[in-house]
């Protein structure tokens, strides 16, 4: 996981995201997911150019089942983009960078 990239909780999400300043990314993910670890690059990527503006998270599916269902995650990875506590988009699989530059801007 990059610095700019934080592990959240079904715990700590309300706080985390439907609470947050700022816009953000839940990346649902998992240990086992080959496309998830393919994409995590690319998202630490991101989280460094567009982390003072958007808060970027990992939420492990296995260990937190209450969110992934709470938001209907049927395949990972999902990237689901939060503003003011509402989902803006919703990603799902491995996609190419210029494509989640543009969701991210779109949130902006």
């Amino acid at each position: 996981m990059g610095e700019n990239v934080i592990e959240i909780e079904d715990s700590s999400f309300d706080t985390e995201i439907l609470q947050s300043d700022k816009p953000a990314l839940v990346d649902f993910w998992a240990p086992w997911c080959g496309p998830c670890k393919a994409i995590s690059p690319v998202i630490n990527d991101l989280a460094g150019e567009f982390g003072d503006r958007v808060k970027f998270t990992k939420c492990n599916v296995d260990d937190n089942p209450v969110t992934p269902g709470k938001y209907g995650i049927k395949a990972i990875p999902t990237l689901i983009f939060f503003k003011d506590g509402q989902v803006v988009e919703q990603i799902t699989g491995m996609v190419a960078k210029s494509k989640l530059e543009e969701a991210l801007n779109k949130l902006l």
